[in-house]
């Protein structure tokens, strides 16, 4: 990328090799997306605490500043499960004008981040805290649809976790049986439709068949009509919020917390968008994007946004060839405002309860809960404490304190990786099989090593050196021997890397690895990944092992 291109937005970067075929297919990609977003749109908006609309302003006004400023070509921004719990808790102390105030600070901080650069530092974020608070989040959402879901009769929900699980036990007799089959047929069609077409979108059939059977049927279940009054038909309306200035101070850490969640979930999804097109996003120039639409978002009675995993990958499988999609996901929703936002007061609560529990589970990570058992008890505690205090405390406070205990445990694994002792001539025969001075390099084997401690916070070197797998040959051999430490996210990042290789048609091999990194390895889903005939204890073992690979292809 060139130093003047390099502040670009890549709406402008993508015009420059534009077509009328592209089009049409960010036209199909965008419309697709659009109404995939339309339900998840309100159902965020519910569950943080405000009105269905506030969610739907937000995916229009955000996510079209999100695509049109943003550096990703396929990024979709908008209202995500990562801010439920922190918006419902900001709404509860301080109302709305106080939620306003914490996204427009974000918003600055975010634009601050992208100028400045600083956006790079999200990656010393370690994978246990970013796992942590991502289950906690997800119990949390799912926690705050029982109600709905089953139509329970609480009257006001706590917004604390055990007094809330305390009341919807106590009232667990109070089930509306009307509102349960809404729901399980939402979760029906939501886990089945997907496994017989992924042509139309699950979400929106599962919306338009429950709410025409309890309007046909006359099911005496909430709606959004019934609860909020509807959602306005129109603009969103401009408004500039009533800002306090002695809500300041106290508000700076939790925009603070929305600016980093949205700075990691946004640069997660644009890594997931990488993965699945072959391009490269500008993390400094996205953060500046994300800062532009959490500013904008509140002036337009929206809430913070991000970029969006699921609908990214939506809108990727959709055909989107550039932003130009992300605008028109924003338009599609605009265009429903417009024309259809009286028939949304019909959708029945239960339908969107059912709708978060499928985003709750899949924003989860559980598979990954079990890689984190296998690591040793420090770094175990690190998610113990951050997932306990996401559920049980607070998100904030969830986040500083794994960030602290993860900086301890930094410090702690370099520590202990770290030896001083004589140069004997048991070290010097031990270290020969590992020396590449006089092998032979076969033409179909690419070398990497990696040097020093491989933990959170230099992963992203990994995947700056590999952005490009068309320069590397069939089989890549990875030099571990001077690797001295490794965590969950060094882990992660290998993990990624053997996918990445393997999808691309090439091999992956391990040699000379140390025994921290041995240990943490062992057993772990990684190795049943890689395969244990990958795992080679020197170079000339897995030169054996690159010519095997290479005679079977």
């Amino acid at each position: 990328m060139s130093l003047n291109s390099s502040y670009l937005p890549k709406s402008i970067l993508a015009l420059r090799t534009y077509s009328l075929q592209n089009f049409w297919s960010d036209l199909l990609a965008g419309v697709t997306v659009g109404l995939v977003a339309l339900p998840l749109a309100m159902a965020f908006g519910i569950a943080s605490g405000v009105t269905p609309q506030a969610g739907l302003y937000t995916a229009v006004v955000a996510g079209f500043v999100i695509s049109a400023f943003g550096g990703s070509r396929t990024q979709i921004g908008g209202p995500t499960g990562a801010f439920v719990v922190i918006v419902a808790g900001i709404l509860a102390r301080f109302g709305m004008s106080g939620l306003a105030l914490v996204t427009f600070m974000a918003g600055i901080f975010l634009v601050l981040m992208g100028v400045t650069g600083l956006g790079s530092a999200v990656r010393y974020i370690p994978r246990m805290v970013v796992v942590g608070f991502t289950n906690g989040i997800a119990i949390l959402i799912a926690s705050t649809q029982i109600k709905d879901f089953f139509g329970l009769r609480t009257g006001a929900v706590p917004s604390e976790f055990i007094e809330r699980m305390r009341l919807l036990a106590a009232k667990a007799g109070t089930v509306n049986p009307a509102a349960l089959g809404v729901g399980v047929a939402t979760l029906a069609i939501l886990l089945l439709l997907p496994k017989l077409t992924r042509r139309v979108p699950a979400s929106i059939v599962a919306v338009v068949v429950c709410t025409a059977a309890s309007v046909v049927w006359h099911l005496p279940v909430e709606t959004i009509g019934t609860k909020f009054g509807g959602i306005p038909q129109g603009f969103p309306p401009f408004a500039f919020p009533s800002f306090h200035a002695e809500q300041i101070l106290p508000l700076i850490p939790s925009a603070f917390t929305v600016a980093m969640l949205a700075a990691l979930e946004s640069l997660l999804s644009a890594v997931v968008a990488d993965g699945m097109t072959g391009d490269r996003h500008n993390p400094n120039v996205e953060l500046t994007a994300q800062g532009l639409a959490n500013i904008a978002s509140p002036l337009f009675g929206g809430i913070p946004a991000t970029g969006a995993i699921a609908r990214t990958a939506t809108n990727i499988r959709a055909g989107a060839r550039s932003p130009i999609s992300g605008m028109i996901h924003a338009l599609t929703l605009l265009a429903i405002l417009l024309l259809a936002a009286p028939l949304a007061s019909y959708i029945p609560l239960a339908t969107l309860a059912a709708v978060l529990f499928v985003v709750s589970y899949n924003m989860g990570q559980w598979r990954e809960i079990g890689e984190i058992f296998h690591l040793d008890f420090t770094a175990i505690s690190v998610w113990v404490v951050t997932f306990a205090l996401t559920v049980f405390a607070d998100l904030t406070v969830a986040v500083a304190v794994g960030i602290s205990l993860a900086a301890l445990l930094y410090i702690h694994r370099v520590a202990e990786t770290t030896t001083v002792a004589p140069l004997t001539d048991e070290y010097i025969r031990d270290g020969l099989p590992h020396v590449l001075q006089g092998r032979i390099i076969p033409p179909y084997v690419s070398l990497l090593h990696i040097h020093g401690p491989f933990l959170f916070g230099t992963t992203e070197k990994l995947v700056e050196v590999t952005a490009n797998l068309d320069a590397f040959e069939k089989v890549v051999i990875l030099r571990l021997r001077n690797m001295t430490a490794i965590d969950a996210t060094g882990l992660h990042a290998l993990a990624t890397l053997s996918r990445r290789l393997r999808d691309s048609g090439r091999g992956l091999v391990l040699c000379g690895m140390r025994t921290q990194p041995a240990r943490l390895l062992k057993g772990t889903r990684f190795v049943d990944q890689l395969g244990e005939e990958n795992l080679q204890p020197s170079i000339q073992a897995a030169l054996d092992r690159a010519r095997a690979i290479h005679d079977a292809q």
